[in-house]
């Protein structure tokens, strides 16, 4: 078998040597081929990089399962060719190219310039590296029928990576993402990729469309007089060597706040990342150096964006003064009820407001919709989602904010994707909020506690790679169907979601419900009578199967915080167990 999976290797691999490639390509190609351990030719050939709904994310280098020009050329000429066949009745049409802080994802936005004016779309070219919300902003003032971010977002320096935009500005969804991919696919040769771009059909983008951008991003102040009150706020900032560099900074600024600290080391472009090992802000030691500078300066509150700043982390103050991260299902809440907090204080409902939240993200988002009376959603993992909601009910409901577990968020629907731009500056003027009231963001969260009830979320995964783990994976999720628990920590399973096939089952009345939601996923969820709640998927872009635990405990005074705390970590390490993983 391993004799096959190289002959069919070194195949591609000549295929490569004698097509229309580089010189420095066929060199390293050759390089590969010559060396005596054949795990790097067979890692850069032995599949395609798979242009999925999302579009591409893989290790970069010369090769087919590989991110390079030729990858990206492919993409973007199935993109291109699915443009011009959709649009037939636009004459002149658009596509904004943004890329992140990576190595190669200026060479890899130039490669998609060139290719979309080579087949008559403008392409309107960031001028440096600019935010993911920025480029889907971009989309949507200029008009345009497709965008695209060169981005890996918050994976190792050696990934880079490619995500394509519709003309909503949100990434695609159905039919357009499955006829992407065809069109895609239908690129065999690297002769049909148009490299030789058309200058005058490529458009530089700058100063104008920030100002735009981060005008829009001072819209959504909802108390100006707030900020201005605590306009000296300490907040210490690191956009871990990404886009946030210049724009997260100058959007502070630009609503307020004066006192914005950054950390030197980090705020140093590059795509080695030369200060953390992971470049992630749910990482604790991605945010390590930026707590150390906030230690020294005696900051109020700690924020950070990964590379293409569409998260964001947060650090806060508890009791003691001591500094801790808040997680991604905290932040959504804190976000949510401050928003509705100042929307009902200022007269904005009109009963007409929604929010939308993923289904593994806090049920404590859900409780504070309920009980304020503002509509929510429920969707799927991935902002398309999030956004496919907007779209859909746009000029029929008023949007107000959405969020998901994993640190992404979007208040105001100008732009069509999570934005750690607008997220920060908001989440700054909560944080001028609790101290105006003398309170710290700890305490404003434990105030939510409070009045909302207590909750406790948390996600494990387990790592399956290759095609046994991906067997595996599919036997665990089929064991979970097939049979379910019955208890989960001692609490009767109530009610069972399968998204495979949009049935929720009442095991108590033992009756069936359909679930309204657009297509159908790989997920299983499990509710008890005292309100857990497990989630179970198989990640889309990474050989893992993800479980995501929430519980409620009671608390009844801030004093029961701890203790609560330390409850739910053991309901949630008896629900592991009881599961068996």
């Amino acid at each position: 078998m391993q004799k096959d999976v190289l002959n069919s290797v070194v195949e591609k691999a000549e295929a490569w040597l004698n097509g229309a490639y580089d010189d420095s390509t066929k060199d390293a190609i050759r390089k590969m081929m010559n060396d005596e351990d054949k795990t790097a030719l067979i890692d850069s050939f032995y599949k395609d990089l798979e242009f999925g709904t999302g579009g591409l994310r893989g290790i970069m280098g010369p090769g087919s399962n590989r991110m390079n020009r030729y990858t990206v050329g492919a993409a973007t000429q199935g993109l291109a060719n699915y443009i011009n066949k959709e649009f037939t009745d636009i004459k002149e049409k658009g596509a904004v190219i943004g890329y992140d802080c990576r190595n190669n994802s200026r060479l890899f936005a130039e490669v998609v310039a060139d290719i979309f004016s080579a087949n008559g779309i403008k392409a309107y070219l960031f001028e440096d590296l600019r935010p993911t919300p920025e480029i889907s902003y971009a989309i949507r003032q200029l008009g345009c029928q497709t965008g695209v971010i060169i981005t890996a977002s918050h994976n190792p320096k050696a990934y880079n990576g490619y995500k394509a935009y519709w003309d909503d500005g949100a990434q695609l969804t159905a039919p357009h993402d499955t006829n992407v991919i065809d069109e895609v696919n239908n690129i065999t040769s690297v002769e049909d990729i148009k490299f030789s771009g058309n200058k005058e059909l490529i458009e530089e983008l700058g100063e104008e469309m920030d100002n735009r951008f981060l005008d829009q991003v001072q819209s959504l102040v909802l108390d100006q007089d707030l900020i201005d009150r605590n306009k000296d706020l300490k907040i210490v900032y690191s956009p871990i060597h990404g886009t946030g560099v210049k724009m997260i900074p100058a959007a502070l600024r630009r609503c307020g706040f004066e006192n914005v600290i950054n950390v030197p080391e980090q705020d140093v472009v590059s795509g080695d990342f030369p200060t953390v090992v992971s470049p992630n802000p749910e990482e604790p030691a991605a945010l390590e150096m930026a707590l150390n500078k906030a230690r020294e300066t005696d900051a109020d509150i700690v924020m950070a964006s990964d590379p293409d700043s569409d998260r964001l982390g947060i650090a806060v103050k508890n009791e003691k003064g001591d500094f801790v991260l808040v997680n991604g299902n905290q932040t959504a809440t804190l976000l949510t009820w401050y928003i509705i907090k100042k929307w009902k204080e200022q007269g904005k409902f009109t009963g007409n407001e929604y929010i939308v939240k993923t289904i593994v993200t806090s049920e404590l988002i859900k409780e504070i919709a309920v009980k304020n009376e503002v509509e929510y959603f429920d969707v799927y993992t991935g902002f398309k989602w999030i956004a496919k909601v907007i779209r859909d009910l746009e000029g029929k409901k008023k949007y107000i904010c959405g969020g998901e577990e994993s640190y992404g968020f979007l208040p105001g629907d100008y732009v069509r994707d999570k934005d750690a731009v607008a997220a920060i500056t908001i989440t700054a003027e909560i944080a001028a909020w609790a101290k105006d009231n003398g309170k710290s963001l700890y305490d404003v969260l434990q105030d939510i506690y409070m009045e909302y009830g207590f909750s406790k979320e948390k996600m494990i995964y387990i790592v399956r790679e290759g095609k046994s783990g991906a067997d595996e994976i599919k036997q665990l999720m089929q064991n979970f169907r097939s049979t379910p628990p019955q208890t989960l920590a001692g609490d009767k399973v109530k009610i069972i979601k399968d998204y495979a096939d949009l049935n929720a089952f009442d095991v108590l009345s033992d009756t069936h419900e359909a679930i309204d939601l657009p297509e159908k996923s790989n997920v299983l969820q499990f509710f008890t009578e005292k309100g857990y709640k497990v989630s179970v998927r198989p990640s889309g872009t990474e050989p893992k199967i993800k479980f995501y635990f929430e519980v409620q405990v009671p608390m009844n005074s801030k004093e029961e915080f701890y203790p609560a705390n330390e409850k739910a970590d053991e309901i949630i390490e008896a629900i592991v167990k009881d599961l068996g993983i």
